[in-house]
Order: structure tokens, then sequence, then C-alpha cells
């Protein structure tokens, strides 16, 4: 059996909490195995391929790993990110990996289990896969292990970035002030 790692980011995607949690987990010694290497937590996956975590001595027992997912994990690759990598010479993340509401972006994907490539033209899937017409979806009992590239560009890939922009820049036109003339 090989012993793979995850790093905090990746770990908390996992478990389906925050970062800023698992950094106070591992502060306090929960996690089982885990090793600070300079300034990066390395953080050992079992044989599920998730982190392991120790119950704490008080308040309620943690919920995490307890839940079978009942939704299906659906996979994009950005082809805007592509084409952005390609111009620029970057390497950010061009696979989106959808899970229940939250989304997670990497280099690279193993999918362990079958899954399905879905190509609807004319009947965009806007409930799940966010309006794409192309996707990869794998039933929730699979695990998608996510890989990164340790000299690959992170946070948000530039096609993210940009619609988190105009999504701003077109509320912040919605919720325009209005200006009261004075009264005399």
């Amino acid at each position: 059996m090989t012993l793979s790692f995850a790093t905090t980011t990746q770990a908390a995607f996992l478990l389906n909490i925050s970062t800023g949690r698992l950094r106070d987990l591992l502060n306090q010694g929960r996690v089982v195995n885990a090793q600070k290497v300079g300034r990066l937590w390395m953080i050992p996956l079992n044989h599920r391929g998730m982190p392991e975590i120790k119950p704490g001595r008080r308040g309620p027992e943690g919920t995490w790993n307890k839940n079978r997912r009942s939704g299906n994990t659906f996979v994009h690759v950005l082809r805007k990110t592509i084409d952005y990598n390609r111009d620029n010479g970057t390497s950010y993340q061009a696979v989106a990996v959808k899970v229940g509401d939250k989304k997670d972006y990497c280099h690279a994907l193993k999918i362990h289990g079958p899954c399905q490539i879905v190509y609807q033209p004319h009947d965009p899937n806007k409930s799940q896969a966010g309006g794409a017409r192309l996707w990869i979806e794998v039933e929730p009992q699979y695990i998608v292990e996510r890989v990164y590239f340790s000299d690959g560009d992170y946070g948000p890939p530039p096609e993210v970035t940009e619609q988190r922009a105009k999504l701003k820049k077109k509320k912040s036109k919605q919720k325009k002030p209005k200006i009261k003339g004075k009264r005399k």
C-alpha cells in the first residue's frame, strides 16, 4: 500500500471543513501522523484516501467522514484556463471538481471507480455543472483523488477570477444609492 499525503487545503476539502478549522486541529495534534515540513503540513491519507482525526476531549463529536455523500461529483475541464496557460506560460489548475456546493481546482485527477462523460450540446446542465455542455460525472461512493503540480500556479484559475470580477461589478451597478435632492 502506498501512503499518499495531502496539503492543508486538500485535506480540508476532503474533510469538508474550512482550512482554518483544520489548522486548529493540526495545532492541537489531533490529525494522525501529520508532520510539518518547513511551513507546510504534510497530512497522510488513510486507505480510503481521507485524513484521520482523533476525537477531542470536550464538545460534540466531529461530523467529518460520518455521512456518505449522496450527490455525484462533477468534473469540468476549464478550456479558457488551458488557453491562458498556453498563451502566458503559466500552469494554473485547469480541472474543476464540484462536490455538492463546493468547488475545488486541481491539475489532474485519479478517479477510483467507474465514471461517465456526458455531452449535452443543446441542454446544458445548469443545476449542477454550472451550464456546462460537457462534463465527467462520478457516482458518490467513488473517490476522486486530486493531484497538484508542485511547481504549479495556485489560486483560482484566471477565468474564475474574471467571472468573480464581472459578478462583483454587476452587483455594484445594481446597488447604486439614490441621491435625494435638497428640500427648501
